[in-house]
């Protein structure tokens, strides 16, 4: 379909299953092009499409989004360059076609499980953009699906294509600067106030606002921006530490070289500075306790002081990974002696040929090819989610609570002091935006479930209630 109509646009297959595809839709051979579609085209599945065109090889194909503007935004470009695009308002719909080969997902994080374990079924690979699931339960869902139909899935998570990172973690594993004692991963951005609303607001008429709600409750809009300000509420984001952080908590978890869950958690923070229509927390920081070394997590949405508009930053980086080993520590493109002296440098590329890398593992069918798998991306982001969960079950607290709850624990005192001096300096009234306290929570990582203190609690964390007929199946 090359053009669309709002009636054609909106109309989709409401079947709530999907019949299996043949393991390849056609017929094709090592030199045919890989027909891709993109789905969720605001802004990120953009750059997808320019990104995707430009590999040798590679069409894209179709595209889709709940907002008719997007889909006619990009349809016109499409037609600009003199190429031909299906154009879709419902992802299931775009699933029967089995002419497409491959789906980038760039959703909102609520409808990445979904879109996933639907293309998988599909017989369609998978690139799903980070954080790649909502919560711990569906995110595993996606790796069981991807087994199940022998599915190429690749995570949003590019550092993992970072030449110079595979060098340097390469470097760190061998010993170059003693035995890693820590990692902690940063993301000190900016975020400012999305502002408080007095009630319900207009959802966009471009909009199909029970598409675009899918597996989320579909509740008024009670913000005053329907796109990208999702991530700050818990039905549809994880806060920044599920939408920037998951690239850090991913670096962090492959320099220790874990391939499960952490046994414990504990997080602390909050929406501190303002009060607005958001719920996650701009201000967070999450342990981790891997052992011997443990994953400290830091995020910070306000400045470096009050009226400033610069940001922290913790060994040189505002945002990134920074690895404390016995002998030195590893930040950005550097390895550093204990002194703050440079011992090796290492070229970053920032993760690019992260898309040519799953159109390679496309072309050979060898999940080993990838370098961002989809177990990497559940295992990662479910580290994100499980801080996100100590978080909302936590109470406010005041300094000592908090000193005598995390004592002990590596690094941790340290950071929670330098955390209570970011605040001084921003001038925050912990009156009106109080810090909270998260309990420790321990996960069985077999099991992938939360056991003992506050287990009945968090496990209702770990699973969303879905909306009918989007919901991730039981049985994928």
């Amino acid at each position: 379909m090359a053009g669309t109509t709002r009636r054609r646009f909106l109309q989709g297959s409401m079947a709530a299953g999907l019949s299996l595809a043949a393991p390849f839709s056609r017929a094709r051979g090592a030199n045919d092009d890989v027909r891709v579609a993109v789905v969720g085209i605001r802004n990120q599945g953009t750059n997808h499409i320019n990104w995707f065109r430009k590999i040798p090889g590679v069409r894209v194909v179709a595209i889709c989004d709940a907002d008719r503007a997007f889909v006619d935004r990009e349809e016109k470009n499409f037609k600009d360059r003199g190429e031909k695009v299906a154009c879709y308002g419902d992802v299931r719909k775009l699933l029967d076609d089995k002419s497409i080969d491959a789906v980038i997902t760039a959703t909102p994080n609520h409808w990445h499980a979904l879109v996933t374990v639907w293309a998988c079924q599909a017989g369609k690979d998978v690139y799903v953009e980070k954080p790649v699931s909502h919560d711990i339960w569906e995110g595993r869902q996606m790796v069981r699906a991807a087994r199940k139909y022998k599915r190429i899935v690749q995570s949003g998570t590019q550092r993992r294509s970072d030449t110079g990172l595979q060098e340097a973690i390469e470097y760190i594993n061998q010993g170059h600067l003693g035995k890693v004692t820590l990692a902690r991963g940063i993301i000190y951005v900016r975020r400012g106030s999305i502002g408080k609303v007095d009630g319900p607001q207009p959802v966009p008429e471009t909009v199909d606002y029970d598409l675009w709600s899918g597996p989320a409750p579909k509740l008024p809009l009670m913000r005053k921006n329907l796109h990208y300000d999702w991530h700050w509420v818990w039905p549809t984001g994880n806060g920044d530490l599920g939408n920037n952080g998951i690239h850090f908590m991913d670096v962090c978890r492959w320099v220790l070289g874990k391939q499960e869950l952490a046994p414990r958690v504990v997080s602390f923070g909050g929406r501190l500075g303002y009060v607005d229509d958001g719920e996650t927390p701009n201000t967070q920081v999450v342990f981790l306790d891997y052992k011997p070394a443990p994953i400290i997590f830091e995020l910070r949405g306000l400045p470096r002081a009050k009226g400033q508009t610069a940001m922290d930053y913790y060994r040189t980086t505002s945002a990134g990974a920074v690895v404390h080993c016995e002998g030195g520590y590893f930040v950005g493109g550097w390895a550093y002696d204990n002194d703050g002296k440079k011992i090796k440098q290492f070229k970053r590329t920032g993760g690019s040929g992260h898309h040519e890398n799953f159109i390679k593992a496309v072309r050979s069918r060898k999940v080993s090819d990838l370098n961002a798998d989809v177990l990497d991306g559940h295992l990662s982001s479910a580290l994100c989610h499980m801080g996100n969960v100590s978080q909302r079950l936590g109470e406010q607290a005041g300094r000592e609570e908090i000193v005598e709850r995390i004592r002990g624990s590596r690094g941790l005192e340290e950071t929670f002091e330098r955390f209570q001096e970011h605040l001084l300096v921003n001038g925050v009234d912990l009156q009106q935006t109080p810090r909270i306290l998260g309990p420790w929570l321990t996960m069985d990582p077999r099991s992938e479930r939360f056991v003992g203190d506050f287990s009945d609690e968090a496990n209702r964390l770990v699973r969303r209630d879905y909306r009918k007929p989007f919901v991730v199946p039981e049985e994928v």
